[in-house]
C-alpha cells in the first residue's frame, strides 16, 4: 500500500501539469491577452493565483535574485532553477512561463533543460536566441544574437524533447533591437518553420515590428519590454496574448523587507507594523493550515 499512494500522487501531479498547460494553450488560442504575475516562491504563486492570475511567470533574472541574489549574468544553473520551479508548482495551479535563457547551452544541453522543466511543472517556456553567457573578452553580449541555423537547432531539439505533447514551447527573440525589423522578421519567419508554439519577442520598440512579425508567422506571441505607448487592445489584435508587465511584485517584497527590518532594527515596536501586515489567518489561508491540522488529527496517534 504504501508504494501505490506515492505512485498515484505523481500520476495526479503529471495530470495537474498537463490541465494547467491546457489552459495556457487555450489562452494562446483565445481573444484575449493577459498579464501574468511575476512569481518567485510557492507563497508568491499562492498570493497571485489567490486574486486571480491565471498565469505565473518565472524569470531567469527573478531567479537568480531570489536564489543566489546575483545579478542575471546566467551564474545560476539549471538545477536551481527547476527546483525553484518544482517547489512553486508543487503548491500552485497557475500555469508557469519560464524564461529557460539560452537553454543552458547547446541544443543537447535544450534538451536536458526542457526534460527538467517539464518534470517540473511548467506550461510554458522560451528560450532564446541571445549568445549567453557573455564570451571571454567580451565586457557585454546585449548586441549578439546566435545564428538562425543555431537556434533552429536549438528548437527543433527542444520540441522532441518534451513528453507532454501540451508543453508550449516558444521562441524568444531580441532581433527587434539588433537586427531591426528586417531581422525580426526573417527570424520569425525560420523559427516558426520549426513548429513552435508561440514567438517570444522581446526588446521590440515599435508596434511596427509587432505588426510585421504578426503578418508573417500565424503564431501567437508573447512580448515582453515592447512598446511603451502601445495599448493591450493594440497589441490583442496583432497577435499578442500574453504580455509582460515587469516585476513589480518582486521590487515591492524587497522595498517591504527592508522597510520591516530597518524599523525592528532601529527600535521600533513589532506593533506598529500591523498595517503593512496581513493577519495570521491570512497566512494560514495561504500555506494550507487547515488541511495539515486534518492530517494531524487523523493520523498523529
Amino acid at each position: 500500500m504504501s508504494a501505490v499512494k506515492p505512485l498515484r500522487d505523481r500520476i495526479e501531479t503529471m495530470r495537474s501539469h498537463t490541465e494547467h498547460r491546457k489552459r495556457a494553450r487555450a489562452i494562446l488560442a483565445g481573444h484575449e491577452c493577459l498579464f501574468p504575475a511575476s512569481v518567485f516562491d510557492p507563497l508568491s504563486a499562492r498570493i497571485a493565483e489567490s486574486v486571480g492570475f491565471q498565469i505565473g511567470l518565472l524569470s531567469g533574472s527573478v531567479s537568480s535574485l531570489t536564489t543566489l541574489a546575483a545579478p542575471d549574468v546566467v551564474v545560476l544553473t539549471l538545477t536551481e532553477f527547476a527546483d525553484q520551479v518544482r517547489l512553486i508548482m508543487r503548491v500552485s495551479n497557475l500555469s508557469l512561463l519560464v524564461d529557460a535563457d539560452h537553454g543552458y547551452g547547446n541544443a543537447l544541453n535544450v534538451m536536458r533543460t526542457v526534460a527538467e522543466l517539464e518534470h517540473a511543472g511548467v506550461s510554458m517556456l522560451g528560450i532564446e536566441d541571445a549568445v549567453l553567457p557573455v564570451r571571454f573578452g567580451h565586457t557585454s553580449n546585449m548586441n549578439e544574437l546566435v545564428s538562425i541555423e543555431e537556434m533552429t537547432g536549438k528548437l527543433r531539439a527542444a520540441l522532441v524533447s518534451r513528453r507532454d505533447s501540451t508543453l508550449v514551447i516558444a521562441a524568444r527573440t531580441a532581433a527587434a533591437r539588433i537586427e531591426g525589423i528586417e531581422g525580426a522578421v526573417a527570424r520569425a519567419r525560420a523559427y516558426a518553420k520549426t513548429g513552435v508554439d508561440a514567438l517570444f519577442i522581446v526588446e521590440a520598440d515599435e508596434i511596427a515590428i509587432i505588426r510585421a512579425v504578426h503578418e508573417t508567422v500565424d503564431l501567437p506571441l508573447i512580448v515582453g519590454s515592447g512598446p511603451m505607448s502601445a495599448k493591450r487592445k493594440e497589441l490583442t489584435a496583432l497577435g499578442a496574448r500574453i504580455l509582460l508587465q515587469g516585476h513589480q511584485p518582486v521590487a515591492a517584497s524587497v522595498k517591504a523587507l527592508h522597510d520591516t527590518y530597518l524599523h525592528l532594527f532601529n527600535g521600533g515596536a513589532p506593533a506598529d507594523l500591523k498595517s503593512r501586515t496581513v493577519s495570521a489567518e491570512e497566512i494560514d489561508r495561504l500555506i494550507f493550515v487547515e488541511d495539515y491540522e486534518k492530517a494531524r488529527r487523523e493520523y498523529l496517534q
